[in-house]
């Protein structure tokens, strides 16, 4: 019997939330990975048996966690980690990479962080409910890529409410600021703002609604907001007849030199190069 299932998500075209590979493995007994550090972020369910994760901490402190059936571990982007399958009772496990603007925001709803990142289900059934979404996904490899990434968002979701934890938080208002400027990009970003006017819409100043905004998504507001443009414009690519011009002004760039430019930056080749590689060509059943 076959004891390992790995597959590769077939795009890298979605920046909110990406999916970069997934499998399923029964290790043989002491099997081990690792030193090594991943460029995303790779989380493991343990559905059965033992092992060992060490994994540095934020401080680059290295850190031994013993875990067991039902529960799991988070490997950060660049953390060095090895993990191994104990020798009386190696673990099967599941595991998903993934990455993208919203990522880090999910990761952290699910109370998982470089110095804590064993998962610890606290609702069983949502547990349950989060493991079979990690199926869902394995036994679908051939699925179209929405139907993977929607599946996607689903186990996140399922990871951090089981694994919600109710403790005091400093950045509860900062959640709620950069949540706010969440909320104004996406209804804006067709429009001619700035991170001023975005800090504003807030009500705070520039300076400190920049600093918030890096520290919880990661980005700089205009980092951030170049990237969701592109987003949106890659869908219009690849989804309409609309020209390179009008798709620049659909999200905010009048100017078609400074779109293909960005555009560029973020996806290594002019828009109508992206177009006629990833076109959306409808397939009958």
């Amino acid at each position: 019997m076959e004891n390992l299932i790995f597959s590769i998500f077939p795009s890298e075209n979605f920046v909110d939330l990406g999916l970069y590979q997934f499998g399923w493995e029964q290790c043989k007994p002491a099997h081990s990975f690792g030193p090594a550090a991943r460029n995303h972020y790779l989380f493991h369910y343990v559905i059965s048996g033992t092992g060992t994760l060490i994994a540095d901490n934020s401080k680059g402190i290295s850190q031994t966690y013993q875990i067991k059936s039902a529960q799991g571990f988070m490997i950060f982007p660049g953390q060095i980690t090895t993990y191994i399958a104990s020798n009386d009772l190696p673990w099967e496990y599941m595991w998903i990479e993934f990455d993208g603007l919203r990522a880090r925001e999910a990761v952290e709803r699910a109370s998982l962080t470089p110095d804590h990142p064993v998962y610890h289900a606290k609702f069983n059934d949502i547990r349950e409910e989060m493991a079979n979404e990690m199926l869902h996904i394995i036994n679908h490899k051939d699925s179209s890529p929405f139907h993977l990434i929607g599946h996607m968002y689903l186990f996140l979701d399922f990871l951090s409410r089981s694994s919600a934890q109710l403790f005091v938080s400093h950045s509860k208002l900062r959640d709620f600021y950069v949540k706010e400027a969440l909320s104004f990009i996406e209804q804006n970003f067709q429009n001619n703002i700035s991170v001023e006017d975005i800090a504003a819409a807030c009500g705070l100043n520039r300076s400190y609604f920049g600093k918030i905004f890096r520290q919880q998504i990661g980005k700089s507001p205009q980092e951030f907001l170049i990237s969701y443009r592109m987003t949106k414009a890659a869908e219009l690519l690849k989804l309409t007849s609309l020209s390179i011009a009008d798709i620049g002004n659909a999200v905010g760039y009048p100017n078609q030199l400074h779109f293909s430019r960005a555009f560029k930056n973020i996806y290594n080749v002019p828009p109508r190069q992206w177009r006629t590689d990833n076109s959306y060509r409808e397939t009958q059943p």
